[in-house]
């Protein structure tokens, strides 16, 4: 039996694919009365739970360049986007089938400057601004939390976040 153990999982392993790559925008602000920094936080479309605006690679854009597409569509966020990325994190996607698929996420943090009140994906999720350490408590992947408590620090630290993150 064990041996049958063995084969099933070797197999396994040789069967699966590298994840599926993913670009994402850490949105954040700075309190107008105190410089203290501030996430968004967002519901997903499907199960809502709290992430960030994340979406597939799309033809001849950049990575940063489809995380800023993103913040745009999912919650109508624009700014200045890091065309160096903040760091990364893993998650298995549940899709229809009920196949789960391994993605890597690109993370690219981007300076909120302006919410627009209109935008494509209005009204099917939740937005809402709060402490790195409280999207941190509300989101599931750790290596997404571990970036949100290295923003804590400050944009300053992103530098810091990115190569903690990527360790």
């Amino acid at each position: 039996m064990h041996l049958l153990n063995r084969i099933t999982s070797d197999i396994a392993l040789m069967l699966r694919r590298p994840p599926k790559q993913q670009y994402a925008a850490l949105c954040y602000r700075m309190k107008k009365k105190r410089s203290e920094i501030e996430v968004l936080l967002l519901t997903s479309r499907d199960s809502g739970r709290w992430v960030i605006a994340k979406g597939w690679p799309m033809a001849a854009k950049k990575a940063h360049a489809v995380a800023e597409r993103e913040a745009y569509e999912e919650a109508g966020a624009k700014g200045k986007v890091d065309k160096e990325p903040l760091g990364y994190y893993h998650y298995d996607k549940a899709l229809r089938s009920g196949l789960k698929v391994p993605v890597r996420v690109q993370v690219h943090a981007l300076e909120v400057q302006e919410m627009l009140k209109d935008f494509p994906e209005k009204g099917s999720r939740r937005l809402e601004w709060v402490s790195p350490e409280e999207a941190a408590m509300r989101v599931k992947e750790p290596e997404l939390k571990a970036l949100f408590l290295q923003m804590a620090h400050g944009p300053g630290s992103r530098a810091e976040a990115a190569s903690t993150a990527a360790a």
